[in-house]
């Protein structure tokens, strides 16, 4: 038998969740939908591969999944999917480990949210969306 912490509000806190770790995504990816242009600079600037390729990229994992994740649709695969894209996303445009001084701290602090957030993502693929979802309909 597991414990229950929360009881009935499982399901409520597991939707918090969701809304708290895709929040981020769709913010971001939406401000990369609507400055593509600058986004498709920013891969270039950041050494990113296919430029334009991994803009578009960025896009449909951050804002699509993001707000997939959100509703609790395919929350499971999905929830894997946006880890590795986080992990990826770590490596490529946060390498403090190539800097020095404020840079380094600040992309050593980003590497490392990033690999957090990774790591909720995961949670949320154990644990399943909860009731609140077009997965559970």
């Amino acid at each position: 038998m597991r414990y229950n912490l929360f009881g009935q509000g499982n399901d409520v806190v597991l939707l918090v969740s969701r809304v708290l770790l895709a929040a981020l995504f769709v913010l971001f990816g939406w401000a990369k939908i609507t400055g593509f242009s600058g986004t498709v600079d920013y891969m270039a600037h950041v050494g990113a591969p296919a430029p334009m390729l991994s803009a578009v990229i960025a896009v449909v994992m951050e804002f699509v999944v993001g707000i997939l994740i959100i509703v609790g649709f395919y929350t499971r695969p999905l929830a894997v999917l946006l880890a590795l894209y986080t992990i990826a996303t770590a490596i490529i445009g946060h390498h403090f480990w190539n800097m020095t001084g404020a840079d380094q701290m600040a992309n050593m602090i980003n590497f490392y949210k990033n690999v957090s957030i990774a790591g909720g993502l995961l949670a949320l693929a154990v644990t399943g969306p909860g009731r609140f979802s077009i997965d559970r309909k």
